[in-house]
């Protein structure tokens, strides 16, 4: 009985660890999170990370600042996909970029969608062709944390790190459920099911296996333009992780995932006959990926891993009456050796990339004098690289870290990507300084990454040949942790950035209506910010959680300064829980919100609002554990029912003209105002800011052994 009463006071112990209270500030970079412990720091169980040096560290003693979320927390606001869970996160913004498909990227700090790079166990899987749906599929059932760097990582993962990064870090088998069933329906017809659990194979083999199913099949035209209002989704995925315990716990681990889905939006009226026709209007997108990773730490005295991975990527669909077919294989691996020597711990590392790209657009094409109808010429970029990186302890209360990356680009030559952090903490260790600078870098895939350049009737024109686009960011970060006998957790966190960006590509929606120019920007362009958190706890009862980003981003061209499209200036979240032990319930309130940002127009006569208007998301959520085994969830999701139709006549322009059959134009191509086209406007489903889907109710059930 005491052996029983003294393992119940521990896990009383551990779960007043789990409930804490931050407050978090972003002005211009700046971000403040506040937390205060029941007991002394030093009970407290350390958060471990890896993303920010590759390395396994404690939270608090890592040079990089790197914010963590639990699946916990994703939980708070339950989605079919990982993608909407990230509205949640502060600073962190899913944005749609499609009326008809949906098609969505993630923007960090004000940085679009492309120039976030996303792994799974710090693998880096999600290539420029499935940005768009990199982040949907995996089984969330078997997430065990996400990762998130803010600011450039090129040092340690090239290109594609500029703006920052994502890391999806899945289970390990000895902590991961025997079983475990999640499912999810809402009123609007979306039904998701995870399904997840693990093997012992052998006696040091363990097998961690997850299925992933969505499906929505009702066709929704609330907004009366007979478009869809979000697609017709139909999309399966399957996950599985191969763990070998291996003699003096050497690393060894082998991971597979497929997802197949098949999307489209369009005309409420089109069916499969009017694929690829001029009559009515459909895009259609079917998606088959695969990917495997894994790590192998070799048997020699010296710390040496090798980390591998390899993807394809095959797309087939139809955007109206133009066919995009594309094809896509990545292959990646590295050689990493650690070794700690006196004060300094030093991480070296090979790396090789090789992509295999190719599409049916002018980006695989080559012309010639002798062949005016051009040739197919498929993309084969080689980048091998070398990084090094130094990570100094000065003394017990500062760190100092020094990186540097050596890339060999087959086509842009030789990039370097250096960077310099520096961690500094109190001797009671309350307080922590941390400072960095590094540089980042991007090639760039445009019929890939910018979903524009596929839809709608824009002609698509190359101004020059694009090269990579480069940044600079510093970043202060200050980390407080009050300890105090109470009931209450409470830290602080605030973090100062700024991102200043050469050769960046943007695109040019506003010179002419019927086309979307690209080419390198000939200036320069700025991202700064503050965020802030609040996260608090009061008896094990009320949680509260507030967090607030201010951005400024702008681009600097010829004497000329202008906000780019779809830049959020405020935006932020908040999540409040309260919990009825006694019959093992809890409510949640989450939500978000954001100011003004500008939206694409198509000319000075389009009707439509410039800028979208303050707009929030907000949810309310009721759980109960039934029993350990079993518990269900039910709630309201868009509980103000916003929608960006709410003050626009329409969103898509000219909608019942998908292929400007009815738009006339001058002799100096420019489109012409008639009674039948009074805006002078042509196709276009570009103008979006926030999800199409009203008010819905949902319910779930868990199931875990």
């Amino acid at each position: 009985m005491q052996a029983f009463k003294t393992r119940r006071n521990r896990i009383r112990s551990s779960r007043a660890l789990g409930f804490w209270i931050a407050i978090t500030i972003n002005y211009y970079g700046l971000t403040a999170q506040i937390t205060t412990p029941t007991k002394d720091t030093s009970d407290r169980l350390e958060e471990i990370v890896i993303s920010g040096t590759l390395q396994e560290v404690s939270k608090s003693s890592s040079t990089v600042p790197i914010e963590l979320y639990t699946a916990q927390f994703f939980r708070s606001n339950p989605a079919p996909s990982l993608f909407e869970g990230l509205f949640q996160v502060n600073g962190v913004q899913p944005q749609v970029n499609c009326n008809v498909c949906s098609a969505g990227d993630i923007h960090i700090n004000g940085m679009e969608g492309p120039y976030t790079l996303v792994l799974i166990d710090g693998m880096p899987i999600v290539s420029g062709l499935s940005t768009v749906y990199g982040l949907f599929g995996i089984p969330q059932s078997l997430i065990d944390r996400v990762e998130i760097v803010k600011g450039p990582a090129s040092t340690l993962y090239g290109s594609e790190a500029v703006g920052g990064l994502i890391n999806v870090i899945t289970k390990k088998s000895s902590h991961a459920p025997r079983f475990v069933v999640d499912l999810l329906q809402n009123s609007w017809g979306e039904f998701s099911a995870d399904i997840g659990g693990k093997l012992t194979i052998a006696k040091n083999h363990h097998l961690l296996l997850g299925l992933n199913s969505y499906n929505y099949q009702q066709l929704h035209d609330k907004n009366k333009d007979n478009f869809t209002d979000i697609p017709l989704v139909q999309r399966a995925s399957a996950f599985a992780k191969w763990n070998i315990q291996r003699k003096e716990f050497r690393t060894f681990s082998v991971a597979m995932r497929w997802v197949g889905e098949n999307r489209w939006g369009g005309d409420i009226r089109w069916n499969n006959q009017f694929q690829g026709g001029d009559s009515i209007y459909g895009e259609q997108i079917a998606t088959n990926r695969w990917e495997i990773f894994g790590t192998y730490q070799l048997p020699t005295i010296e710390n040496i891993k090798l980390q591998f991975s390899g993807n394809g990527h095959n797309q087939h669909s139809y955007y109206g009456k133009l066919n995009f077919q594309a094809n896509q294989q990545i292959l990646f691996g590295q050689l990493l050796w650690n070794k700690s020597v006196y004060i300094h711990s030093i991480l070296a590392g090979f790396a090789y990339r090789f992509t295999y790209y190719d599409d049916n657009t002018p980006a695989t094409f080559s012309y010639s004098t002798m062949n005016t109808l051009g040739i197919n010429m498929p993309s084969r970029v080689h980048l091998p690289g070398f990084f090094l990186q130094d990570e100094i302890v000065c003394n017990n209360r500062s760190k100092l870290l020094f990186g540097i990356r050596y890339d060999i680009h087959s086509v842009h030559g030789r990039i370097l990507s250096p960077r310099v952090n520096y961690k500094w903490n109190s001797k009671n260790n309350l307080h922590i300084l941390r400072w960095s600078l590094g540089n980042g870098y991007r090639v760039a895939n445009i019929f890939t990454e910018d979903h524009a350049s596929l839809t709608g009737a824009r002609a698509v024109v190359f101004q020059e040949e694009l090269r990579p686009e480069q940044s600079w960011n510093s970043t202060i970060n200050w980390n407080y942790t009050a300890s105090k006998k109470s009931d209450l957790l409470c830290t602080m966190d605030a973090s100062l950035f700024y991102t200043h960006f050469s050769n960046k590509i943007i695109a040019d929606y506003e010179s002419d209506p019927n086309t979307i120019f690209y080419s390198n920007l000939n200036g320069y362009s700025v991202s700064r910010g503050i965020s802030a958190n609040i996260n608090t706890q009061f008896h094990q009862r009320v949680t509260a959680n507030f967090g607030v980003t201010v951005l400024d981003v702008f681009v600097q061209e010829a004497g000329t300064r202008w906000t780019p499209l779809f830049q959020s200036r405020f935006s932020g979240v908040w999540l409040l829980k309260y919990q009825l032990p006694q019959i093992h319930t809890t409510l949640e309130y989450t939500g978000n919100f954001h100011s003004p940002m500008r939206l694409p127009l198509l000319g000075n006569l389009d009707p439509r609002q410039e800028y979208s208007p303050w707009w929030s998301l907000q949810n309310i959520q009721v759980s109960t554990k039934i029993n350990p085994r079993f518990s269900i969830n039910f709630g309201i999701k868009n509980l103000l029912n916003w929608t960006p139709a709410k003050r626009n006549p329409f969103l898509i322009a000219r909608s019942h003209d998908p292929f400007d059959k009815k738009v006339e134009y001058s002799t100096d191509g420019q489109i012409v105002p008639t009674s039948e086209n009074p805006y002078a406007l042509t196709f276009d489903p570009s103008y979006v800011y926030a999800p199409n889907q009203g008010r819905r109710l949902y319910f779930g059930l868990s199931i875990n052994f």
